[in-house]
């Protein structure tokens, strides 16, 4: 391999970045209330309302304020919807429906320069969520560290452990049908049953240590203690691994789904 391949294997998956970023471009109002708007009013909400019960009946959860406390978990559940949102229908649809992918492959790029340009892609735009977002909570008074830097890193990284297993599955499927099937009897339970609305303590002893395998909760509890400033560096360290080995997993699992699809 000469040093311009690697050069121009970067240029061809930005290109592929390139397609999506004039995409979303010419779309991106009928996601700002799913991305933005949505997490907002949940803040609102949950973190005023319900916390102003909380509060009267309970008082501090875990030393926060229930709006403090829920507002950075709510950045790990909205990256989360981000990027199994752009991974499942989309896929499908762009290998199966209307073949976008197979006329990108019909040019200079690789089956692996498509999955690379599509992930770059989500996890741009997580990164740009999370700079939003993390602003909302800060303005709430809910970053309580320099920490509270890393949140927008921490959304990606979450984005990009679900958006890469989910692209690379979608991708191998040959239909949506088991589509609706994950959502239901996996998104919505991990969403509601990850320590987000509440501590992992107030679930029954035997319950934890099946909640600390769900995913999501390691993106909750990563972006909660960056907020925080809290939790030991060998948890935090822990979960980032859990995150970035689905992440790693997906992406390897993609190179071969796509391929297969694309050129096999």
């Amino acid at each position: 391999m000469t040093a311009i391949e690697p050069r121009l294997g970067w240029a061809r998956w930005r290109r592929s970045w390139w397609y999506h970023a004039v995409f979303y471009a010419q779309t991106w109002r009928g996601s700002v209330a799913s991305s933005v708007l949505f997490p907002v009013f949940y803040l609102a909400s949950l973190g005023v309302g319900v916390g102003h019960l909380v509060a009267r009946h309970h008082g501090l959860v875990e030393g926060q304020t229930y709006l403090h406390y829920i507002a950075p978990s709510l950045l790990a559940t909205t990256t989360f919807q981000l990027g199994e949102s752009e991974s499942l229908w989309p896929v499908l649809a762009s290998v199966k429906w209307i073949r976008v992918y197979h006329a990108a492959a019909a040019t200079p790029l690789e089956p692996h320069d498509i999955l690379y340009g599509k992930l770059s892609w989500v996890v741009t735009r997580s990164l740009a969520i999370g700079v939003v977002y993390s602003a909302i909570i800060a303005a709430f008074g809910g970053v309580q560290s320099w920490w509270g830097l890393t949140l927008p890193l921490i959304g990606a990284l979450i984005t990009l452990a679900f958006a890469a297993p989910l692209t690379a599955y979608a991708a191998w499927v040959e239909s949506d049908a088991s589509f609706v099937m994950i959502y239901r009897f996996a998104f919505v339970p991990m969403f509601l049953f990850s320590a987000t609305f509440y501590p992992i303590s107030a679930y029954p002893g035997y319950l934890r240590p099946i909640v600390q395998l769900v995913p999501l909760y390691h993106g909750v509890a990563l972006v909660r203690a960056a907020a925080f400033g809290q939790g030991s560096l060998l948890a935090q360290l822990a979960h980032v691994a859990v995150l970035g080995t689905l992440a790693l997993a997906g992406i390897a699992w993609g190179r071969v789904t796509l391929r297969r699809r694309l050129v096999d």
